[in-house]
């Protein structure tokens, strides 16, 4: 059983979190940068693990980037900058975000609450809740606790769907020498309309 120092974010921080994060990628992909959190708010300073993920807001609406980790070691104003970064990168989808997209792109934070680790992952999943990550012989993929509702998902897609990320057997979650891990996260987007930032 393993779990991270729990971490709750109020509406003002979550914004402040979105915001950072398209600083950050507009900073990279324009002048290519490390934004610096400057001085932070309260939270920032903890040590929790933080995805950003960049979606282009043209046509369906193709995933542009997204990159994160569940376990933090350091504090969250720099996990997400890490994060943003790693998410416009090539290293991400295949390619890097150009410039012209930047004003096209919604940027959404998830800074992760908890975690813990399971044996029974249908049973202890809740979708819309729970972030899930797999791990085995070194292969890793994680995918947001708002995509499985997004997409109308059941647990087992989620869970084979994560399985692919990873590059394993659509069924891997079922092995025993799979680690699968489930994290809460609070998740923050910028609006599509372009008005303020909302807590999904």
């Amino acid at each position: 059983m393993s779990e991270a120092q729990t971490v709750r974010l109020s509406y003002e921080d979550g914004a402040r979190a979105v915001e950072l994060a398209r600083e950050s990628v507009e900073s990279y992909v324009l002048h290519g940068q490390r934004e610096q959190p400057g001085s932070m708010r309260e939270a920032f300073y903890n040590r929790t693990g933080a995805f950003v993920r960049l979606q282009s807001i043209r046509g369906r609406g193709r995933l542009r980037g997204c990159a994160g980790a569940y376990r933090g070691k350091d504090q969250l104003g720099h996990a997400i900058v890490d994060a943003a970064i790693k998410a416009a990168s090539g290293d991400s989808c295949g390619s890097e975000v150009e410039p012209p997209e930047l004003p096209n792109l919604n940027v959404s934070v998830c800074v992760v609450c908890n975690y813990v680790l399971t044996n029974d992952p249908l049973s202890d999943l809740e979708l819309g809740v729970h972030g899930v990550a797999i791990d085995n012989g070194g292969q890793h993929g994680w995918l947001y606790p708002t995509i499985p509702v997004e997409n109308g998902w059941s647990k087992e897609e989620y869970l084979t769907r994560v399985c692919r990320k990873a590059r394993l057997s659509p069924f891997a979650w079922q092995d025993d020498d799979t680690m699968v891990t489930l994290f809460e996260g609070q998740v923050f987007r910028e609006r599509p309309d372009g008005g303020s930032v909302q807590q999904l």
